[in-house]
C-alpha cells in the first residue's frame, strides 16, 4: 500500500510538473475590452488579464479592426503594457491622434490581442515606409540563424550581410539589469530598469543616407562628421530638444526624428552613457567586454574585438568585421566614437538608477573610443566629448530603441 501511494504521489507531482510547463507555454490573453476615455480624450484604453506563469514575460500584438475590415496601427500609436508583460490586468494604450483614422473608426472599433515570445532581434526595412508590409521584422529565440557557442549565446553572426549595414537597420533586445559603471571593472553601481533594442552596428554611411538622402550611398563604414545637434536636435531650435531638460523631443527634420516618422515608433534615439556602457560591457565587468582581460595590455584579446591604432592604421573601418560582444554588438570598442544623450562631466561613483546625466553642460558624452587610439583609450569606460554643433570624422552613432 505504501509503495502504492508514494507511485500515485510521485505521479501526481509529474502531472502538476507537466501541467505547469504547458501552461507556461500557452499565455493566455482574456478579457480584452477597448474603451475610448469619451468625452475627455481621444485615448483608447485597451485593458485585458495575461495569464501566465509568475516567471514567464511576453509582448503582446494589437491588431484593429473597424467592423470586420482590419486598420492598421502604427507602433509608434501604441502605449503600455506591451513588451516583456508580466501575468495580471494590464493596459495598453492607443493613441488615434498619431494616425489619419476620423471619429467614426471609433464606433466599430474592436481589437484583438496576441502573445508572442520575447524577439531577440529586431529587423528595420529602410527602404520602406510606416506601415508597410514587412517594414519591421523579428528573429525569434531557436530561429536557425541564431548561433550559441562560447560566450555567445543567440547571437546572429550572419548580421554582416551587407544588407543589414546599407538596407536595413538591426537592433538585438536587451533586457534591464545592474552593473558597475565607470573605468576598468567599474566603481559606479547602476540600475536600468527598462528593456531596450540596441543596433548591433553603429549607424552607417549608407543607413544615413536612406534617411537623411544625404552622403554616400555606398558606404559601409560608420558615418562621421554629423553633430549631435544633426543626429537629435539642438538647444537653439523651436522648440528647444535638449536631452535631459525636453525629455525625448527631438527635431523632427533631424535623423532620428526621420527615422521616428519613417518607422511610426517614437522611441528611438541614442543611449545614455549608462546604457551604452551597459551595452558595451554585456554582462561582463572585465576591462574590455571578452569577460577575461584586466589591463589595456591584453591586446591579444583587443584585436578580436575592437579597432585601435595598431590594428586599423588608424583608420575607421567597415562595421562588423570583428567578433562581437556577448550580446551581439560589433565595434564597441574603437572604430569611431559613440555619441550619447548625456552632457559630458566627471562620473561620480553614487549608485542610480536610470541615471540622465547633468542636465546642463557645454559638451555632449561620446564613448567608445576611436581607431586612432591606444588600447588604453578604447576600453569599455573609454570616454570623451565633442560640442553638440561639432562634426568631427571620427565620431559615430549608434541607435537605441528604449522600451516601457
Amino acid at each position: 500500500m505504501e509503495e502504492k501511494k508514494v507511485i500515485r504521489m510521485v505521479w501526481a507531482g509529474l502531472a502538476v510538473c507537466l501541467a505547469l510547463n504547458a501552461f507556461a507555454e500557452e499565455p493566455i490573453i482574456t478579457n480584452v475590452v477597448a474603451r475610448q476615455r469619451w468625452p475627455w480624450s481621444r485615448l483608447v484604453n485597451i485593458d485585458y488579464v495575461l495569464e501566465c506563469a509568475d516567471t514567464q514575460r511576453v509582448d503582446v500584438a494589437v491588431a484593429g479592426y473597424s467592423g470586420t475590415t482590419s486598420v492598421i496601427l502604427p507602433v509608434g500609436s501604441l502605449s503600455g503594457d506591451l513588451y516583456n508583460v508580466a501575468p495580471g490586468a494590464r493596459r495598453i494604450v492607443w493613441d488615434p491622434g498619431k494616425t489619419s483614422y476620423t471619429n467614426e473608426l471609433y464606433t466599430r472599433f474592436s481589437v484583438e490581442l496576441t502573445s508572442a515570445p520575447v524577439p531577440l532581434y529586431m529587423i528595420v526595412d529602410l527602404t520602406k515606409d510606416v506601415s508597410a508590409t514587412n517594414q519591421v521584422t523579428y528573429l525569434y529565440p531557436g530561429d536557425s540563424s541564431l548561433v550559441t557557442t562560447g560566450r555567445w549565446t543567440n547571437v546572429w553572426f550572419g548580421v554582416t550581410n551587407d544588407v543589414y549595414r546599407t538596407d536595413k537597420l538591426v537592433l538585438r533586445r536587451v533586457s534591464a539589469g545592474s552593473y558597475m559603471m565607470g573605468a576598468n571593472a567599474g566603481t559606479k553601481p547602476v540600475t536600468l530598469t527598462q528593456a531596450c533594442y540596441a543596433g548591433v552596428f553603429e549607424v552607417t554611411g549608407t543607413q544615413w543616407y536612406r534617411i537623411m538622402g544625404t552622403g554616400s550611398s555606398s558606404s559601409v563604414a560608420p558615418v562621421g562628421s554629423v553633430s549631435y545637434n544633426l543626429i537629435r536636435g539642438a538647444t537653439n531650435d523651436v522648440p528647444a530638444i535638449n536631452w535631459y531638460a525636453t525629455g525625448s523631443e527631438v527635431c523632427p527634420t533631424s535623423f532620428i526624428g526621420r527615422l521616428r516618422a519613417k518607422t511610426g515608433m517614437n522611441d528611438f534615439d541614442l543611449p545614455t552613457e549608462a546604457q551604452w556602457q551597459y551595452l558595451c560591457r554585456a554582462g561582463t565587468q572585465s576591462y574590455y567586454s571578452d569577460g577575461v582581460s584586466t589591463s589595456a595590455s591584453d591586446t591579444n584579446i583587443l584585436n578580436e574585438i575592437g579597432w585601435w591604432k595598431e590594428n586599423s592604421s588608424s583608420q575607421i573601418k567597415t562595421v562588423g568585421l570583428l567578433a562581437p560582444n556577448a550580446w551581439g554588438l560589433y565595434d564597441m570598442h574603437g572604430n569611431a566614437w559613440e555619441t550619447c544623450l548625456d552632457w559630458s562631466a566627471s562620473l561620480n561613483n553614487v549608485a542610480a538608477t536610470n541615471p540622465p546625466g547633468p542636465v546642463s553642460g557645454t559638451a555632449r558624452v561620446a564613448c567608445g573610443g576611436a581607431s586612432s587610439l591606444p588600447a588604453s583609450s578604447v576600453s569599455c569606460g573609454s570616454r570623451g566629448s565633442c560640442a553638440p554643433a561639432a562634426a568631427d570624422g571620427s565620431i559615430g552613432f549608434r541607435i537605441v530603441r528604449t522600451l516601457p
